[in-house]
Parts: C-alpha cells; sequence; structure tokens
C-alpha cells in the first residue's frame, strides 16, 4: 500500500488585493486553485494507491463555487485514475452548528471512491490491505479522546491514522485559529503503521511514525523557511524501525515565497533603501507574481517614510506582494512596515497585554479566563460570519 499524504490547502482563500486580469478573480484565489489541480497531476503521476488529505481542504465552511468545482475538477482526475480520496474536516472547514451542512456532503455524491469523515465522530473505512482510522477536528478537545477509544486495530491490515491538531511536541507553535486543539499525545500511538496529520502548515515529523504533510502553499510570512509539498508513504517497506513505514518528501506545484534578505539602513539615505530593495528583487530574479519579504535594519526617523512606495511600483507590479517589515533595535524582532491584521496573534495579544496592567494576581486570573473565552466566542463568530 502507498499513500499520498496532503493537507491544508484551503482552496478559496484570498489575499493582497491583486485581480487577475483575464478572470476578474483574485490572484492568490486562482493560483491556489491552479496549483492544485496541478499538483493533484504531479499526485496521480506518482500512482499511490490513496490520497489522503488530513483537513482543510476548503478555507471555510461555505466555500466559493470555484473551490467546489475546482475539488469536483480534482475528483474526477483522481477517479479516472481509480484512486480513492480519505479526506477529513479540519477546524476551518469543520461546521461551527448542527444547522450548517457540511460542504463534504457534496461531495460525497461524487462516483468516485470517497471517504470523508466530517460528523465530530469516528470513522473508519478499508481500502485494500489499510484500515484507515478518521477522526476529524472536534468540538472540545475531550472529544478527540472518545473518538480515539472506539479505534479497534487490525491484525491483518495496515491502521493509518487520519487527525487534525497541533501535536503536544509542537504546541508552542499555536496558529491561533478558531478550534484549534491540542492531540494528546497518547493519540499519537506508535501501534499505527503510520499516522497523517493536518493543521501545522510545516512539513514536519513528530514521531517514527508520525507526520505533518504540511501546506502545499505558502500560507503566510512566517512559513517563509519552511519544507512545503506532499508526503509519499510506503506501507509495505520499513524503514528498519519497528513497523515504521518509509516516508519520501515530494515537491509539489506552490507559488514561490523569497526572502530578500536584510538591509543595513543605519546611515544610508532612504533612497538607497529604495535602490537596495529593488535590486534585491531585480538580482534574485524573483519569479513573475510570486510572494518577496525584505527586511530593514535600523530605519530611523531619520529616514522619514522609510523606502519611496511610488519608486518600488515597477516591481510591485511584477509580484504578487512584497512585504517590507523593519527590524526592531529595542525587541530584536520584526515587525511589518504595514501590518497585516490576519497575522496578529490575537489571543496572545490579549494575554501580553493583561500582563502589562496594574491588577492582582487574583484580578488577572479572573480577566484572563473570561476574557479569553469572550475574544475565542468573538472570533468564532466573526468567522462565521464570514462564511
Amino acid at each position: 500500500m502507498r499513500l499520498f499524504h496532503i493537507a491544508d490547502t484551503h482552496l478559496g482563500l484570498s489575499q493582497f488585493n491583486r485581480l487577475d486580469p483575464e478572470s476578474g478573480m483574485n490572484l492568490r484565489e486562482k493560483q491556489m486553485y491552479d496549483n492544485f489541480l496541478s499538483a493533484i497531476g504531479r499526485i496521480i503521476a506518482e500512482k499511490p494507491d490513496v490520497l489522503v488529505h488530513a483537513g482543510d481542504l476548503f478555507d471555510t465552511v461555505k466555500p466559493k463555487t470555484r473551490a467546489y468545482t475546482t475539488v469536483l475538477e480534482a475528483l474526477e482526475r483522481l477517479h479516472a485514475a481509480e484512486i480513492p480520496l480519505v479526506v477529513i474536516a479540519g477546524n476551518h472547514s469543520m461546521v461551527k452548528t448542527r444547522y450548517t451542512t457540511s460542504p463534504f456532503e457534496v461531495l460525497t455524491y461524487h462516483p468516485g471512491k470517497i471517504a470523508a469523515a466530517y460528523s465530530y465522530r469516528y470513522e473508519r473505512v478499508e481500502i485494500g490491505d489499510a484500515v484507515f482510522h478518521l477522526i476529524p477536528n472536534m468540538l472540545r478537545p475531550e472529544d478527540y479522546r472518545t473518538a480515539y477509544e472506539q479505534v479497534e486495530l487490525s491484525r491483518d491490515h495496515h491502521n493509518v491514522l487520519v487527525t487534525h491538531g497541533l501535536a503536544t511536541a509542537i504546541k508552542d507553535k499555536r496558529l491561533a485559529t478558531v478550534a484549534e486543539h491540542e492531540l494528546d499525545t497518547t493519540i499519537l500511538s506508535d501501534e499505527f503503521d503510520y499516522i497523517a496529520l493536518g493543521h501545522y502548515h510545516r512539513q514536519s515529523r513528530i514521531m517514527e511514525n508520525t507526520w505533518y504533510s504540511g501546506s502545499i502553499e505558502y500560507l503566510t510570512y512566517g512559513e517563509i523557511s519552511d519544507p512545503k509539498g506532499g508526503l509519499l508513504v510506503d506501507l509495505d517497506r520499513s524503514s528498519g524501525s519497528g513497523n515504521t513505514a518509509v516516508v519520501r518528501p515530494v515537491q509539489l506545484p506552490c507559488t514561490p515565497m523569497i526572502d530578500l534578505g536584510t538591509i543595513p539602513c543605519e546611515g544610508i539615505h532612504p533612497s538607497e533603501i529604495t535602490a537596495g530593495i529593488i535590486s534585491r528583487v531585480t538580482e534574485q530574479k524573483v519569479p513573475l507574481h510570486a510572494m518577496a519579504q525584505v527586511t530593514l535594519e535600523g530605519l530611523s526617523r531619520d529616514h522619514e517614510k522609510g523606502p519611496d512606495m511610488r519608486e518600488l511600483a515597477c516591481i510591485r507590479e511584477g509580484l504578487l506582494d512584497l512585504k517590507i517589515r523593519v527590524l526592531s533595535g529595542e525587541q530584536g524582532q520584526a515587525v511589518p512596515l504595514q501590518q497585516d491584521v490576519k497575522a496578529i496573534d490575537y489571543l496572545q495579544e490579549f494575554s501580553s497585554f493583561l500582563g502589562k496592567q496594574q491588577l492582582s494576581p487574583k484580578q488577572k486570573e479572573f480577566a484572563g479566563r473570561y476574557g479569553l473565552e469572550v475574544l475565542r466566542t468573538v472570533m468564532d463568530e466573526h468567522r462565521e460570519a464570514d462564511e
């Protein structure tokens, strides 16, 4: 059994306010649709027995029409290649109330072989010589344990666990997104031949048998150095440590995100800063409609507003986005020159704010407990309103 593991495709995501001149669609959104279909072609070329998607196929619980048609086209291609799809709902595409229809209900009408888990419960599906144990994103952290207790490992098949959440080993990497749950370490058992995880966007191995495939695309600048792509998993071959399957990273089509490095600004004229940015874009031959980031170190009041945005227009036109961030000398931290509100960790911001207030320990504990609860509720409601 050979499976291909991907996750966090977030189809329907729009960014950067750039439009595709032909379709009028958000350019970043269109890139992600096109790259996803190209990735499906690359996956089919590997001839896996199953394609496993570990959550967040869509960016919202009510996907755009183009997001649906893109997935349906992918299903047609997989169906023609006789490759089944196993998919679970992640926190972005899991319904938040019992009155909302899951987007996966539509996909299950497709004639191809699809196993989709999206109903807040454990599901089991047998394909070939493997049993897939599916635990989608749950309402509460304790629900994962309830679902896991229903798992009965097969003695005659490979056992693959597919779930979505934040492994305890990387709990410091929280994304601060709605319904982000930490996975109990005991759930990630070495009794499985392979565990396919979704949610964390960096491709990485958590345990010998446990991997995040990561997202196919660069979704935030915080991921600029992350490995991207998918994982080809051979369950019939052992890497030499127990029953651990052989895992091979596979690059998949995506829009590049380029780090242009750091420009020292101390003692130089603003025009030189502007020229430095332009030269870095041209010298590094940044691809058309790629994303790029440059860091300015030592920018001060003497530089007034910093680089001349009008002069940068010539290179911005060929990029999907150019992010200019400033390295703060006081804190040694880089902050966006023009902050992206979607990149803000609101829960962390509130906690930091609270820590600076002149309150008693009891008052801080009370405000922290109820304040974070209210903030999470507002974030949930805001996301549902957007959807």
